[in-house]
Protein backbone atom coordinates (compact mmCIF):
# COMPACT_ATOMS: atom_id res chain seq x y z
CA UNK A 1 0.00 0.00 0.00
CA UNK A 2 1.09 3.65 -0.44
CA UNK A 3 -0.10 7.13 0.23
CA UNK A 4 0.36 10.12 -2.25
CA UNK A 5 0.43 13.31 -1.48
CA UNK A 6 -0.67 15.78 -3.66
CA UNK A 7 0.46 19.15 -3.14
CA UNK A 8 -1.08 22.42 -4.83
CA UNK A 9 -0.40 26.04 -4.56
CA UNK A 10 -3.38 27.98 -5.42
CA UNK A 11 -3.53 31.76 -6.71
CA UNK A 12 -5.40 33.63 -4.19
CA UNK A 13 -8.69 34.13 -4.66
CA UNK A 14 -8.89 30.55 -6.65
CA UNK A 15 -9.58 28.58 -3.47
CA UNK A 16 -13.24 27.46 -4.10
CA UNK A 17 -12.69 26.69 -7.52
CA UNK A 18 -9.74 24.60 -6.78
CA UNK A 19 -11.95 22.87 -3.68
CA UNK A 20 -14.70 21.81 -6.11
CA UNK A 21 -12.73 21.05 -9.22
CA UNK A 22 -10.88 18.43 -6.60
CA UNK A 23 -14.16 17.56 -5.23
CA UNK A 24 -14.86 15.87 -8.41
CA UNK A 25 -11.39 14.28 -8.95
CA UNK A 26 -12.31 12.25 -5.60
CA UNK A 27 -15.09 11.35 -6.35
CA UNK A 28 -13.76 10.05 -10.11
CA UNK A 29 -11.00 8.50 -7.87
CA UNK A 30 -13.68 6.18 -5.92
CA UNK A 31 -14.49 4.47 -9.00
CA UNK A 32 -10.70 3.94 -9.46
CA UNK A 33 -9.28 0.17 -8.94
CA UNK A 34 -6.51 0.03 -6.70
CA UNK A 35 -7.71 3.62 -5.07
CA UNK A 36 -8.88 3.12 -1.26
CA UNK A 37 -9.29 6.86 0.12
CA UNK A 38 -7.99 10.44 -0.78
CA UNK A 39 -9.16 13.41 1.57
CA UNK A 40 -8.36 17.52 0.70
CA UNK A 41 -6.91 19.33 3.53
CA UNK A 42 -5.50 22.84 3.87
CA UNK A 43 -3.25 25.07 5.24
CA UNK A 44 -4.27 27.08 8.11
CA UNK A 45 -3.17 29.90 8.96
CA UNK A 46 -1.91 33.22 6.95
CA UNK A 47 -0.24 33.46 3.57
CA UNK A 48 -1.12 32.09 0.52
CA UNK A 49 -3.34 29.02 0.04
CA UNK A 50 -1.95 25.70 -0.16
CA UNK A 51 -3.26 22.39 -0.29
CA UNK A 52 -2.55 18.54 0.23
CA UNK A 53 -4.85 15.62 -1.48
CA UNK A 54 -4.20 12.56 0.66
CA UNK A 55 -4.76 9.54 -1.63
CA UNK A 56 -4.17 6.14 -0.23
CA UNK A 57 -3.94 3.35 -2.69
CA UNK A 58 -3.08 -0.71 -2.97
CA UNK A 59 0.13 0.00 -5.02
CA UNK A 60 1.75 3.02 -6.52
CA UNK A 61 1.19 1.53 -10.09
CA UNK A 62 -2.69 2.17 -9.76
CA UNK A 63 -2.35 5.84 -8.87
CA UNK A 64 0.07 6.36 -12.21
CA UNK A 65 -2.05 4.61 -13.87
CA UNK A 66 -4.90 6.77 -12.59
CA UNK A 67 -3.14 10.54 -13.67
CA UNK A 68 -2.04 9.18 -17.06
CA UNK A 69 -5.71 8.37 -17.89
CA UNK A 70 -8.43 9.83 -19.79
CA UNK A 71 -10.94 10.33 -16.66
CA UNK A 72 -7.89 12.06 -14.57
CA UNK A 73 -7.57 14.38 -17.61
CA UNK A 74 -10.93 15.54 -18.04
CA UNK A 75 -11.65 16.32 -14.48
CA UNK A 76 -8.54 18.55 -13.82
CA UNK A 77 -8.74 21.81 -15.42
CA UNK A 78 -5.99 23.01 -13.44
CA UNK A 79 -4.21 24.67 -16.81
CA UNK A 80 -7.98 26.05 -18.38
CA UNK A 81 -8.89 27.87 -14.97
CA UNK A 82 -5.58 29.04 -14.09
CA UNK A 83 -6.03 28.61 -10.59
CA UNK A 84 -2.35 27.08 -9.45
CA UNK A 85 0.72 28.87 -8.56
CA UNK A 86 3.22 26.59 -10.17
CA UNK A 87 2.87 22.32 -10.67
CA UNK A 88 1.76 20.50 -8.35
CA UNK A 89 4.22 18.24 -6.61
CA UNK A 90 3.22 14.56 -5.20
CA UNK A 91 5.35 12.72 -2.62
CA UNK A 92 4.64 8.83 -2.16
CA UNK A 93 4.94 7.08 1.07
CA UNK A 94 5.31 3.50 0.96
CA UNK A 95 3.98 0.90 4.02
CA UNK A 96 5.10 -2.33 4.88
Amino acid sequence: MVTIGMNYFVIPGKEKVFEDACANVIETMGGIDGHEESSLFRQVGEGEPVYLISSRWVEEQAFEDFIASDAFKKVTNWGKLNILRGRPTHTTYKHD
